[in-house]
């Protein structure tokens, strides 16, 4: 399971440590418990897990939780789908499929005029 949290944390540990292994040691957890953990996805894992992985790379629960919602929601896989789309299409058409796929994700919000 690919979820946004376990791709978050994926991330982090891979820019702070050579490997997971290494990472797993900092933390002392085993290797096994960690993989499984990255692939059964953050959500499946228990309470104390997840706080360990959080206290190892330096964020807390809740910072995780403020990365998620502030992601633009694009997976790695939606990412490598883009780039392979567009490949054959010149730098400023790659922006506009990007926007316009980021578009259609984002929920609809509605802004009000102020008066001043």
């Amino acid at each position: 399971m690919n979820d946004k949290r376990t791709e978050i944390i994926r991330d982090l540990i891979s820019k702070q440590f050579k490997s997971l292994r290494a990472f797993a040691e900092h933390i002392n957890m085993p290797y096994t418990t960690l993989r499984s953990m990255l692939e059964r996805g953050v959500g499946n894992a228990s309470v104390d897990n997840v706080f360990k992985v959080c206290r190892g790379l330096g964020i807390s629960a809740d910072r995780l939780e403020e990365m998620v919602e502030e992601s633009d929601g694009l997976t790695r896989k939606d990412e490598k789908d883009i780039q392979k789309e567009t490949g054959k299409y010149f730098k400023g058409i790659k922006v506009k499929i990007v926007m316009l796929h980021l578009m259609a994700r984002m929920p609809m919000i509605e802004v009000k005029r102020i008066k001043s």
